[in-house]
């Protein structure tokens, strides 16, 4: 098989995800994603007729995150009319996935320049979930509920899973609590170095006038006592029933693991930031790079997708790490940098103490807790990060996955191509 070669790396800025107090909120989701292609563009000189699909990442597709953004997005960026576009959803690990997808097309030898990326405004999506619960929908109906595969697979809420994962782990608040600590320290270092610059495409208005031109939901200020007196963010949710039966997403975990004693340990400084954005990740086969002048920055070693326990949710990313070294015929030691998103801190953390690596090189930019988590564009935004530290440090070797929801992490590692 042919090799695929990432070019480039671009992405918005995170801008805080509500409306009236994030500086991105107030736009459309396809100007967000048109940003980040047409730097893409502009950046590498395309020829966009050169450019065979547009493969994107959105997890909420509903309203104006709806019809197709893949292809909406190129034809607001100025692409050719003749530029395809697809959109996608593997929840959280969506922004891996698109990548991983054109990646595929260009080693089959299929097509030969594939742009892939994703982008989610949770100002939005923060608001139709406001909008059906306002119509009466109860929770566990709002996305595809089936009470046939409730009965074999009971999944609950998210952060209900973090909070069962500490639980059955036995890691404490205090371990959570530094993580995210941590996560605010290395975000802060990153964005006073300008480990952002390379890749961070600023926002303008539709006026012409600048909307965000740098991360805005860190909170450098962060102490360990400011997050000690943080209140448990999934106390009232994990007992509320959700239903006329009074089904509850405590009861959910607890119908699989009944003796599980589920203590609130998460909270909204140990959690992901909610967040809007959009990321892009230019894929090119060597030949294509090497005929049109193209510099290749990195290329992609492996990709693997993984299923695990839909109950718990959260806990796929060992195995999918383990898989895609296996798959890249690596060890862990061969890797220089990982980038695990921090959805909870449970997640991170649970991942360095089940594959023992180094906390040096784990999101030493900082993660999700920090910057947020734009749920369908996190991975491709991560892919662009370690791409430009092992560029920054040298490195050759990096690998990021994340949980997604029904269980599920998407893998992927990358080698940086000497300049």
């Amino acid at each position: 098989m042919a090799d695929a070669y990432i070019i480039d790396a671009a992405r918005t800025p995170r801008g805080i995800g509500k409306v009236g107090k994030g500086s991105l909120a107030h736009l459309h989701p396809q100007h967000l994603a048109a940003t980040v292609l047409k730097a893409i563009k502009e950046r590498n000189n395309l020829d966009t007729k050169d450019v065979q699909d547009v493969i994107w990442s959105t997890s909420t597709q509903e309203g104006k995150q709806g019809g197709d953004m893949g292809r909406m997005a190129a034809l607001d960026a100025g692409f050719d009319q003749t530029v395809s576009g697809v959109s996608l959803d593997r929840f959280c690990g969506g922004g891996i996935s698109s990548v991983a997808f054109a990646t595929a097309q260009v080693m089959s030898g299929m097509e030969d320049l594939v742009i892939a990326g994703g982008t989610e405004m949770m100002s939005l999506t923060g608001t139709m979930a406001a909008q059906k619960r306002e119509a009466g929908l109860p929770p566990a109906l709002m996305g595809s509920h089936n009470e046939h595969l409730d009965e074999i697979h009971p999944q609950s809420h998210q952060g209900i899973c973090g909070d069962a994962i500490a639980a059955m782990e036995g890691i404490s608040r205090e371990a959570l609590d530094a993580l995210g600590l941590e996560s605010q320290k290395r975000a802060k270092i990153a964005q006073d170095e300008g480990r952002f610059d390379k890749s961070i495409i600023p926002v303008y208005n539709e006026d012409g006038s600048l909307a965000l031109d740098k991360d805005e939901y860190p909170r450098p200020g962060t102490t360990a006592e400011s997050l000690a007196n943080l209140k448990p963010a999934f106390t009232a949710l994990a007992d509320a029933p959700y239903d006329e039966e009074g089904h509850t997403f405590r009861n959910q975990i607890n119908r699989k693991f009944p003796d599980l004693k589920i203590e609130p340990v998460h909270h909204a400084g140990n959690s992901s930031g909610v967040v809007d954005g959009a990321a892009a990740v230019l894929v090119a086969s060597k030949e294509y790079a090497d005929k049109h002048g193209l510099k290749p920055r990195a290329r992609v070693v492996a990709t693997v997708n993984m299923g695990d326990d839909p109950t718990l949710m959260l806990n796929a990313p060992v195995p999918a790490a383990k898989k895609v070294l296996e798959r890249a015929g690596l060890t862990k030691d061969d890797i220089d940098l990982w980038e695990v998103n921090e959805a909870f801190a449970v997640v991170t953390e649970k991942f360095i103490r089940d594959m023992d690596i180094d906390r040096a090189k784990i999101n030493v930019n900082g993660g999700a807790i920090a910057l947020g988590h734009p749920i369908g564009a996190t991975g491709s935004m991560l892919i662009g990060t370690v791409l430009d530290e092992l560029e920054r440090t040298g490195g050759r070797y990096g690998l990021v996955t994340m949980c997604a929801a029904g269980g599920m992490a998407p893998a992927i590692i990358i080698e940086r191509v000497d300049s």
